[in-house]
Formats: structure tokens, C-alpha cells, sequence
């Protein structure tokens, strides 16, 4: 059997339940064999954004996903030098699992923005998306299609809870002293607490 690997990229400034959320709805709904999550090095839109460095992302993510077998962690886009691209980081890894069917795992803001994003039409032809809807946001699998026809067939939504937690407003409300204790695995709070990130 082909085997199916999800992947998740973002930023995980910092890593909260609404990406852990994501990758176990997805890996459940799609019957997958693994999700990749992919810490970005340096994506290009969010250099303004960045809050914590490459090394801090990437141990957060090691505390919390240490436990869980089927969540992998690929250092894929931290070990290249940028700028860091989505459909750079799929062929770099259909490279390395050229057997597998990927899925690349996003929220509805993600693909209502897909036009924005670099060479979206190669993306599509590396892997099938994997959409789970976020509050207010609404989208369709042919929403895009005067742009990039080939889109709905590669779109595949995923009943799940709408979860409406990012991590900018975590960041905040950590910097402000407010608790985020239940929106985050309680090893990256640990973490984010020993080293004094987002203060």
C-alpha cells in the first residue's frame, strides 16, 4: 500500500492545542501513516512576525511531540538556507519519500491566501490539500479556479472543530502576563517559562 504522510508547516511561534488538533483530525480523517511537522526557518512572509528563534521553535516542538509516534518532526526547511518556500519544502520531501502520497495540511486562511503564495500551481501538483475551516473564514475547493483550475480536485476538507487560536494572540497575552496554560502542551509552557520567550 502507498503510504500517506501529512505534513504541517507554520511557524509553531509558539506550537498550541490548534496545530495538535489539526495533525490528529487529519492523520484520523485520512487514515495517515505519519505528519511531518515542518518548523519554517525563514518564511518570507512573516519576517516581521517571528518572535522566537529557529532553536527555541524547534525544542518546543521536541518537548511536545516526543511522545507521539505517529507526529514527526523534519528539520527540512531549518537545514537550507532561505528564503523558505512551501512548494520548495514538498519537493524536497517527495525527494525523500518518492513513494509516498502527501497531504499538506493547512486552515481555510491558508488556501482562501493559496493565490498569494509562491508557485501555488507547483504546490498542487506535489500534494493533495488537506483543509480544515477556521472561524469566519469561509472557503471552497473552487473558489480559486479562474486562477488555478486544477485546484478543487486536489482539495480535501476535513470535519473538525473550529478552532479560532493563534499564535500571535498567545504571544500577546503571554507578554501581558495572562494565562494560556490550557491553550498550549503543558512541556511548551514549561519551556516558554524557563527560557523567558515572548516576555
Amino acid at each position: 500500500m502507498t503510504r500517506r504522510i501529512g505534513v504541517l508547516g507554520g511557524t509553531f511561534d509558539p506550537l498550541h492545542v490548534g496545530h495538535l488538533i489539526l495533525a490528529d483530525f487529519a492523520a484520523d480523517w485520512l487514515e495517515l501513516d505519519k505528519v511531518l511537522f515542518v518548523p519554517a526557518g525563514d518564511p518570507p512572509h512573516k519576517h516581521d512576525d517571528i518572535r522566537a528563534s529557529a532553536e527555541h521553535r524547534l525544542a518546543m516542538l521536541e518537548r511536545a511531540l516526543g511522545h507521539e509516534e505517529r507526529f514527526v518532526i523534519s528539520r527540512v526547511d531549518m537545514d537550507r538556507p532561505g528564503p523558505h518556500y512551501t512548494a520548495d519544502m514538498l519537493r524536497i520531501i517527495k525527494e525523500q519519500e518518492p513513494d509516498a502520497e502527501l497531504y499538506f495540511v493547512m486552515g481555510g486562511d491558508s488556501l482562501r491566501d493559496l493565490p498569494t503564495w509562491s508557485r501555488p500551481e507547483e504546490l498542487i501538483k506535489l500534494c493533495k490539500l488537506a483543509v480544515m475551516q477556521r472561524p469566519n473564514i469561509h472557503v471552497h475547493g473552487h473558489m480559486h479556479d479562474a486562477i488555478l483550475p486544477d485546484l478543487a480536485e486536489r482539495v480535501i476538507f476535513i470535519d473538525a472543530p473550529l478552532i479560532g487560536i493563534a499564535a500571535r494572540d498567545i504571544a500577546r497575552w503571554i507578554a501581558e502576563g495572562r494565562s494560556v496554560r490550557y491553550l498550549m502542551p503543558p512541556e511548551v509552557l514549561a519551556y516558554i517559562e524557563e527560557h523567558g520567550l515572548y516576555r
